[in-house]
């Protein structure tokens, strides 16, 4: 029985039905015309219209930010995690948020994609805020967005092909002959097409990361949320999801925010960084500029220093004030 269909095609009713099969049966240029007519109608531009090959290159960037982020509060009862947050996003460019684990990063991405709202101040994403849409509003901007979560979440009863097609047989009503090309273009920009029928437990990590990552830029989104992409990955794993992070967003002309602690990797692929701690932004810049930055926490973050304001030491009493009580005692 084939699966009911939701999105999208809800919104074709009373539209005369097309033949699944139609495209198919089409040959040479006019074939090729009718799909790619399809693929504009209910989805972005393709992604080989854009990899061809898989070679970086630079795309005009739109002045303005995609996301900004105005004056917000936000917090988990009575606990603090974000304090008037202010910062911008400009369109086209790889930014990343920096800072301790419980700093509000993570949180962050959960404001821009409108899981949680804030307390006080705005979210903004192409223009919309994000915190006074509607539920339908809301489900329609974030099939803009994608997210590539901290350990991939794939779904584990799927093949890497059938993870990757997810989104499109869910919100398009493409056929699936175009879904099948589609995915695997996806999979191929990943280099994984050979791997299309592998399940996830039979993929490394690095692989199941980039399944995921094909997954992601399924609906080829104009923003890219990044939650740890770089968490538990072996050297080559990680430089190759560092390269293909910065190499998508500039060949789909998207926007992508990263939160990561890598600060080698990161501070090569990035355009801009914000530094976090304890729930407001402390530093930004270029990767440059923070690399020569004269805040003392930003510099031990960044090149790993063992003490500084962040100390090494758990605070507590003198340690010989704990030896003579134990011996007192």
């Amino acid at each position: 029985m084939t699966s009911p269909r939701i999105g999208f095609a809800d919104s074709r009713a009373g539209e005369p039905e097309r033949p699944r099969d139609s495209v198919e049966a089409i040959p040479g240029r006019t074939w090729r015309k009718r799909a790619r007519a399809e693929t504009r109608e209910w989805c972005s531009p393709p992604i080989w219209a854009k990899i061809r090959p898989f070679i970086s290159r630079p795309i005009p960037v739109s002045t303005g930010n995609l996301v900004e982020v105005e004056d917000v509060t936000f917090g988990y009862d009575q606990r603090a995690v974000l304090r008037q947050i202010s910062l911008g996003v400009p369109k086209g460019k790889v930014v990343a948020i920096m800072g301790l684990s419980g700093c509000g990063k993570t949180t962050l991405l959960r404001l821009i994609g409108g899981s949680v709202r804030p307390q006080r101040g705005n979210v903004r994403v192409a223009g919309q805020v994000v915190n006074k849409l509607s539920s339908d509003a809301l489900y329609l901007l974030r099939r803009k967005m994608g997210m590539l979560f901290q350990f991939g979440a794939l779904f584990t009863d799927m093949s890497s092909f059938e993870n990757v097609a997810f989104q499109m047989r869910e919100h398009t009503s493409l056929p699936e002959s175009l879904i099948r090309d589609l995915a695997m273009m996806k999979l191929h920009a990943v280099g994984l097409r050979g791997a299309a029928h592998l399940m996830p437990s039979e993929l490394s990590g690095g692989m199941a990361r980039r399944v995921a990552l094909a997954r992601s830029i399924a609906l080829d989104p104009m923003l890219m949320l990044y939650d740890e992409p770089f968490a538990g990955l072996d050297p080559i794993s990680l430089g190759v999801i560092g390269q293909l992070i910065r190499r998508l967003n500039d060949a789909l002309g998207a926007t992508s925010i990263v939160v990561t602690h890598d600060v080698v990797e990161a501070l090569q692929i990035v355009d801009y960084v914000y530094f976090m701690s304890e729930g407001v932004v402390i530093a930004r810049g270029t990767p440059e500029e923070i690399r020569a930055s004269g805040e003392t926490f930003v510099h031990q973050f960044v090149y790993g220093e063992v003490d500084g304001p962040v100390a090494f030491h758990y605070p507590a009493r003198d340690l010989r004030e704990d030896l003579f009580a134990a011996a007192a005692a």
